[in-house]
């Protein structure tokens, strides 16, 4: 098949080299001249693993292509894949500007498309609030299209990949949940995920759209759950780690192991986003979700603790090494990385601080990643040491372990505190 992707961020371009490695043909669509140029040569804008391979050799064969506008190319296509960003507004809603600006591009692109055998299957993969497609999208299509929209079939398939493991999760992913305006099933998506084993629910539109806002508000709370436990252990003198070993070998009733361990903060695009708007929904209709409304504040709370065992016993002044900003390891996402946060704290304390993170390049970074970073961290370019001999020859009193692996930094005899997996 031939498909183009709109919005080449995480979800989009997993989507692309996935797609390329099952032989499909990708045209990649996106507002961002640089990163549209960095496709084009075949060069990934964002760190995952075994993504650029993948993008580069679509580039060779000539299955891969960017541009930053559409025009008529969807003339050929057989599905348009809309992966745009819904960052959170002011008030923790889901900012769905993007998401209407490019169904408008498509809607007008699809009306003068040939009569085939199958409609143009348009496929949404942001999250987006339940309603999106009923209220805000199929209206902008009708728009264009008259009330039949006979050329165009409508899709909602929310996207389970994980950064560092997004390639992976294409292919084995928890659930493959499908939005229809009947809920049944579509050929197309049946075709394009032929090959993928896992759970298949075909669902009404809105079933789909909420799936999103559950699962990650669910995983933000079993970390914020873990972490309060992880604090009161900590205050009372108990091993956390030996709690948490007996708390999730129950699999019977506490489920699974996974976002359970008393550790860092929660961050990244996702956790904190979809909690504030599924927050902001909850009290849109009266649902009085006290819980969800205490996620934030708690990963907040988590946050400052983090800090203070962080610097417990360290000098004014300290050099201190923070091992890892990105949220979490193998990324290169700084987006709520709370170690972002912990950086500003640990500087406004008066530490002499210097960040390892190899996997991050200040120049490297485009769209909203870039304008998180150096909005909360601006000094992040000086602060970043680029070779193994650096750190040797800095001399540090501490290293904040964020990633666990402060044994391979070759720093013997520096003190540790290790703030990915509470004592």
């Amino acid at each position: 098949m031939k498909i183009a992707i709109f919005g080449v961020g995480y979800v989009g371009l997993t989507s692309a080299a996935c797609l390329i490695n099952d032989g499909h043909s990708v045209i990649g669509v996106d507002v961002s001249e640089s990163k549209v140029r960095m496709i084009n040569e075949g060069k990934s804008p964002i760190f995952e693993p075994g993504l650029e391979e993948l993008l580069t050799l679509g580039v060779q064969e000539g299955r891969l292509v960017a541009y930053q506008e559409i025009g008529d190319r969807l003339a050929d296509c057989d599905i348009a894949i809309v992966c745009v960003g819904t960052p959170s507004a002011v008030d923790g809603s889901h900012n769905m500007g993007y998401i209407a600006e490019v169904s408008r591009q498509i809607a007008v692109a699809s009306v003068s498309l040939p009569e085939r055998a199958r409609p143009l299957t348009v496929m949404y993969r942001s999250t987006m609030r339940p309603g999106s497609i009923d209220k805000l999208i199929a209206p902008i299509f009708r728009g264009f299209h008259g009330p039949t929209l006979s050329k165009v079939e409508l899709v909602y398939n929310p996207e389970f990949l994980r950064e560092s493991t997004a390639l992976k999760d294409y292919y084995a992913p928890p659930k493959i949940v499908v939005g229809t305006i009947d809920g049944q099933p579509s050929a197309t998506v049946d075709e394009l995920y032929g090959n993928i084993q896992a759970p298949r629910f075909y669902v009404g539109y809105r079933e789909a759209e909420i799936t999103k806002f559950v699962d990650n508000s669910f995983h933000a709370l079993k970390v914020a759950f873990a972490n309060e436990i992880g604090r009161i252990c900590g205050r009372e003198g108990v091993s956390a780690k030996t709690v948490h070993q007996i708390f999730v070998s129950d699999t019977k009733l506490n489920i699974s192991p996974y976002y359970l361990r008393p550790g860092g903060a929660f961050g990244g695009s996702c956790l904190p986003k979809d909690v504030r708007a599924l927050t902001y929904l909850s009290n849109e209709v009266g649902a009085e979700t006290f819980v969800l409304d205490a996620i934030m504040r708690s990963n907040d709370a988590h946050k400052r603790y983090l800090f203070e065992k962080a610097t417990e016993g360290a000098a004014p002044g300290a050099k201190v090494l923070l091992n890892g900003l990105a949220f979490k390891a193998n990324s290169d996402d700084l987006r709520e990385s709370p170690y972002i946060d912990l950086a500003r704290r640990l500087l406004q304390a008066g530490y002499d601080l210097k960040i390892w993170d190899p996997q991050l390049e200040p120049s490297a970074l485009t769209g909203q990643n870039l304008g998180y970073s150096f909005a909360h961290l601006p000094e992040m370019t000086n602060l970043l040491l680029r070779t193994k001999e650096q750190l040797v020859e800095a001399g540090f009193d501490l290293i904040v372990d964020a990633r666990g692996d402060a044994a391979s930094l070759g720093l013997d005899g520096v003190p540790v505190a290790a703030i990915n997996s509470l004592p």
